[in-house]
């Protein structure tokens, strides 16, 4: 199998004979392609169409959930039965092109990178969306290190590796070029794109959503930084603490015994003894943090992505051969 297209779909009934046309159309004659639809608890008749097309179509398969779980779930679960060698992803509204797939893994190919993300230039969507998705890729492209201008463009191709080192919860997404990233999948590039509009149904884009999109990029960060050294993090503003709450306790201390200076009652006291307080808390919380990670990887290990590995196959075969050359150099 060539490629895999992955479609996450909500109430998208009214457009997905016209979305496997125009897939069809653009694949046809250069790759061998699946489409994996993945309906997200459709209310609508989206469930029956899928059942359709794929029964009148052998290379359109359908997953179906009990209810929404929102469209990180749904691209798992389509990464997961993935089959092809290439995947890519669509928004099943129509807004997104297909015949620009061909084009994007000629890139990858091309250029031997792991992904192409599309930018949306030319948006045919409210102001009400474009302006906090422009923000929104600002921040992100700042924070993360790297130079997507629309890390939410829904028409992204990878390399199957890619998505198969990576797992999506929430609204994780938005990062999947982060996330791969991480995993040392590091040839990222964009591609103009074009945006149709929406032809059927509304979006479902609404502000809960962009602010749960910048709170899972808040966790992200620091779990990346920070979940495999918790003692750094919380050790740090632990020591923080204890030098405020040491400074002044140590000041209280001059005061009383050379100016007979009362302690009890002062709210200075108090505020010394609750810094120290929280940084030996925090201390703590650190130590616990270090001591389940080493646990971890003393059972699991670290994982690890490794790239190519060579020699081992036949390891025993070339011992025996270079055994025997050394023994006719002797002769």
């Amino acid at each position: 199998m060539d490629v895999s297209i992955v479609v996450p779909l909500l109430n998208e009934e009214e457009s997905l004979d016209e979305l496997i046309r125009r897939i069809d159309q653009a694949m046809s004659g250069q790759w061998e392609h699946e489409v994996i639809l993945v309906d997200d608890g459709s209310t609508d008749g989206s469930w029956g169409k899928i059942c359709e097309l794929s029964e009148n179509h052998a290379h359109i398969h359908g997953i179906r959930f009990r209810r929404n779980y929102g469209k990180s779930p749904a691209l798992q679960q389509g990464f997961r039965k993935a089959r092809g060698r290439y995947i890519a992803t669509m928004d099943a509204d129509l807004q997104d092109d297909p015949a620009e797939v061909p084009q994007m893994i000629s890139m990858i190919r091309e250029r031997n990178l792991d992904l192409v993300s599309g930018w949306k230039k030319e948006r045919h969507d409210p102001i009400s969306k474009t302006i906090p998705s422009r923000f929104f890729n600002y921040v992100t492209s700042f924070t993360t290190g790297i130079r997507l201008h629309d890390f939410n463009c829904g028409l992204k191709v990878y390399r199957s590796e890619v998505v198969k080192h990576i797992t999506l919860y929430g609204e994780l997404h938005r990062y999947i070029p982060y996330l791969a990233k991480e995993q040392g999948f590091n040839r990222i590039d964009e591609k103009v794109v074009k945006h149709h509009p929406r032809e059927f149904g509304t979006s479902k884009f609404g502000l809960n959503r962009f602010i749960r999109g910048f709170l899972d990029l808040v966790t992200l960060l620091f779990l990346d930084k920070y979940m495999k050294r918790p003692m750094h993090f919380f050790g740090g503003i632990g020591t923080l603490f204890l030098i405020v709450g040491g400074g002044i306790t140590v000041y209280l201390s001059i005061m009383r015994l050379f100016f007979d200076m009362y302690l009890t009652g002062r709210p200075l006291f108090l505020f010394g003894m609750l810094f120290m307080l929280l940084g030996i808390q925090l201390f703590a919380i650190g130590f616990l943090g270090e001591m389940f990670n080493q646990n971890r990887f003393r059972t699991q290990g670290d994982p690890v992505n490794i790239r190519a590995t060579t020699g081992f196959g036949n390891v025993q075969e070339k011992h025996a051969q270079q055994t025997e050359k050394g023994g006719k150099q002797h002769e």
